[in-house]
């Protein structure tokens, strides 16, 4: 063979190897690569007892199966089938058992496992879950959803993604057997359509209780067809939605119009059946004896006074138009009430309230004080406890057990009763020492209709604050707590209270992520609980309640600024902070940009001119959620003395003697420290500048909030004087009342005709002369006066 010929076989064969290279590169380039998952893409809300994390994935595709071990299986795979075909476009079938070895999902009944655990285990070719019974399986495939990717909960499809899950073992069951919400549809009512889907997020966050709240004084929201005037009467009120919640009882014209709305009995029959789908109990609340004038403004006769009212429009209190123990025909009604509850409702527990009940009638009721002799009865109190007592015997008597708030602990505790704590744990304390079982709900941790973010910019909510990571931190178990007693413990839950929450998406935003936090307290391991790891999960479930649509509240990302002033030197230090462990807070001085040129945030701002600050989160280098802004402003009148020809009432003193003039304003929060009020009396109220000084303007910040009696003035006048004697009027600003549900704050800026020089000023704010609301007095509050 030639040299030529020996090239040219050469040449041939690099050329047929670089083909075959380049046909591998187009084929590699063509089959995407696996996923490979680390510990951080495990993000499950509540915390799993254990979870193991193994090499490799597996993949949901068009051949994937589901194999299930008994009938009753079917619809919890239904549930994942159906999301899966909405946002991936597979369809998911089922398969004959053992038919289908490889990429299949199976459902596997364990009888060794405990009620309501699960064990999940995922390798290349298959997913498991064990259960012993059906929520354990429902809550095996809520921790498979939340391996998956978020875009799994969009309700539209969603394009190249790749639907893989890491391989894994977990091992799951919850701390303690209940671990709910209760909703209050009474003050505010709720569709059916959105009580469904707050029961699907239950099921979602491994919550097993819906306590509704179905009964209170402003309105009875289930059908009972023995009274139909209890839906027909008690179910609506005059539409006040206008007023602030504790304003309503002002008489107008337009009160013809009703606001309100019920459940029928199949609407409640739909409601139990679809949360016992999702293994949740529905417990009704049917209040007794107080929170009822709903039904008293059906059925008079159920009251001492024997009187016709209206269902109230707002708040009521004291609450004494309640049920009369000593008339039979109250208990005739109520056992005819409840024998139509227990018919709609299957569940273990009846709720009876228990409240908040003012028993000032029962004192001189002649029908209560004939029963008190007959039954031997020393105290009213006593009283209270034969009412629950003698409903507790009719509940018992239909197998059923009742549960109530720790109120029902006065005078004596029903025999099997439950308390469910709220005033703090002090109710459940005592309970659970006699040998009662006990529900943990204190509204300092559970109270979801608190403000959960600074009251400057959350929109209007009950008094009270409970962030994110508060709620994080309740425990059931009290730490005073002996063994045998926290046995008797059953778990907690979250309560919102409606006053303030009138749409379902205010609801939502109420409830939502603080729901997330209060499910890890009771599904997850004490030991596992940590709040900066939580932190990290939460950002991930967030886009989880996005892709749902859930409006949920990002609060936690705010930031909020607490100020001192060190009078002396005349300056102020800002310290910014917020929910989040190391967080990342940027700030811009005097700049509406928050993107660009930010200064870090390490430790107190030091200020000793007016200035605008604007702060935010970063993540990733972007700012998230709102950004906190706020303008501290020094004045000519700063750290001035300042006397007082009306005095503010002690127990709302501010600061002291600077209050007014401290450089520093109150939030919406009037408890904050900076405020001083003035009760139904006018302000008036003299600075000293030391020296002359040229005037051209005086702005007065004030507050209103018209549930607790906060109103804005009607009028503010400024004089001022060069002597301290002889003083002249420069401005007066006039306002007149309105009615506002809101609680806001306001700067009232008088500017003078000219510029005036002077070395006092007196301000005399006045207050509004009566309140609207009857037998009412009146706040002034006033945080700052600035001089410029």
């Amino acid at each position: 063979m030639s040299n030529i010929n020996k090239h040219s076989k050469n040449m041939k064969k690099i050329h047929f190897l670089n083909y075959i290279a380049f046909l591998f590169l187009i084929t590699a380039c063509n089959v995407p690569s696996k996923k490979e998952f680390t510990i951080d893409d495990i993000n499950i809300i509540p915390k799993p007892s254990e979870t193991v994390l193994n090499e490799g994935s597996f993949t949901f595709n068009k051949k994937t199966k589901i194999v299930l071990s008994t009938p009753s299986q079917k619809s919890i795979a239904s549930d994942l089938i159906q999301q899966f075909k909405i946002s991936t476009g597979i369809q998911i079938s089922f398969a004959v058992k053992n038919s289908a070895p490889e990429n299949v999902v199976i459902f596997k009944k364990d009888t060794t496992l405990s009620k309501e655990a699960y064990h999940l285990t995922v390798t290349s070719n298959k997913v498991t879950i064990k259960a012993t019974d059906d929520a354990g399986f429902l809550y095996g495939v809520q921790t498979l959803i939340q391996i998956l990717p978020t875009e799994y909960e969009a309700n539209s499809l969603q394009q190249n993604i790749e639907w893989s899950i890491p391989n894994l073992e977990i091992k799951d069951k919850p701390r303690f057997g209940w671990r709910g919400l209760m909703l209050d549809v009474s003050r505010h009512f709720f569709r059916k359509e959105y009580v469904l889907k707050t029961i699907d997020r239950l099921a979602a966050h491994k919550m097993n209780v819906l306590h509704l709240h179905l009964i209170d004084d402003q309105g009875w929201r289930v059908e009972i067809k023995k009274y139909p005037k209890l839906t027909e009467v008690g179910a609506w009120r005059a539409d006040k939605e206008d007023l602030h919640w504790n304003t309503r009882d002002i008489k107008r014209p337009t009160d013809s119009i009703k606001y309100g709305g019920f459940y029928t009995q199949e609407d409640i029959k739909e409601i139990v059946a679809y949360a016992t789908s999702k293994q949740i109990t529905v417990i009704p609340e049917i209040e007794l004896p107080a929170h009822v004038a709903s039904a008293i403004a059906a059925y008079p006769h159920l009251s001492c006074k024997n009187e016709g009212i209206e269902v109230p429009s707002g708040g009521v209190w004291p609450i004494t138009n309640i049920y009369c123990p000593g008339k039979e025909s109250t208990f005739e009604f109520l056992e005819d009430v409840l024998s139509e509850v227990l018919e709609l409702f299957p569940s273990k527990y009846i709720h009876i309230g228990g409240d908040e009940a003012t028993k000032t009638l029962w004192k001189t009721c002649q029908h209560c004080q004939r029963r008190m002799r007959t039954e031997k009865l020393k105290e009213v109190e006593e009283l209270q406890s034969y009412f629950v007592k003698r409903i507790e015997k009719f509940i018992n008597s239909n197998g059923r057990k009742l549960v109530g708030w720790d109120e029902i602990l006065e005078g004596g505790l029903p025999p099997d009763a439950t308390v469910m704590s709220w005033r703090g744990f002090k109710g459940g304390l005592e309970a659970a020492k006699e040998g009662h079982d006990v529900v943990m709900t204190p509204g300092e941790f559970c109270y979801v209709n608190l403000y959960q973010g600074p009251y400057d910019v959350e929109p209007i909510a009950q008094g009270g604050y409970l962030p994110l990571k508060k709620a994080y931190q309740f425990e059931p178990v009290h730490e005073s707590m002996t063994l045998k007693e926290a046995k008797h413990v059953l778990g907690g839950q979250a309560n919102l209270w409606s006053e303030y929450v009138s749409t379902e998406s205010h609801s939502e935003y109420m409830i939502f992520p603080r729901l997330a936090a209060l499910s890890e307290s009771l599904w997850s391991e004490k030991k596992n609980k940590d709040w900066a790891d939580f932190s990290s999960r939460l950002m991930i479930q967030f886009k989880r309640y996005k892709a749902q649509g859930i409006n949920y509240s990002e609060s936690a990302f705010l930031i909020s600024g607490d100020t001192k002033v060190d009078l002396e030197s005349k300056t102020i230090s800002l310290l910014l902070q917020n929910e989040f462990p190391e967080s990342d807070i940027r700030y811009v001085i005097d700049s509406d940009d928050i993107s660009k040129n930010t200064l870090k945030y390490s430790t107190a701002i030091q200020l000793t001119k007016t200035t605008r600050i604007k702060a935010s989160l970063f993540r990733n280098d972007k700012p998230v959620g709102r950004p906190y802004v706020k303008t501290i402003q020094f004045h000519k009148a700063m750290a001035k003395k300042v006397s007082y020809q009306t005095h503010h009432v002690k127990k709302y003193a501010g600061a002291g003697p600077v209050n007014l003039v401290d450089g520093l304003r109150g939030s919406k929060n009037f408890f904050d420290g900076k405020w001083q009020g003035w009760l139904s009396k006018d302000m008036e109220v003299t600075i000293d500048l030391e020296e002359e000084k040229d005037i051209r303007k005086v702005t007065v910040g004030a507050m209103e909030d018209q549930g607790p009696d906060i109103y804005y003035p009607i009028q503010i006048k400024v004089l001022t004087s060069l002597d301290g004697e002889k003083f002249t009027q420069q401005v007066v600003f006039n306002r007149p009342y309105k009615a506002n549900p809101n609680t806001d704050l306001a700067e009232f800026g008088l500017e003078f005709p000219k510029k005036v020089t002077a070395k006092y000023i007196k301000v005399i704010v006045k207050a509004l002369p009566k309140n609207p609301a009857p037998n009412r007095g009146v706040w002034l509050f006033v945080d700052e006066i600035i001089v410029e």
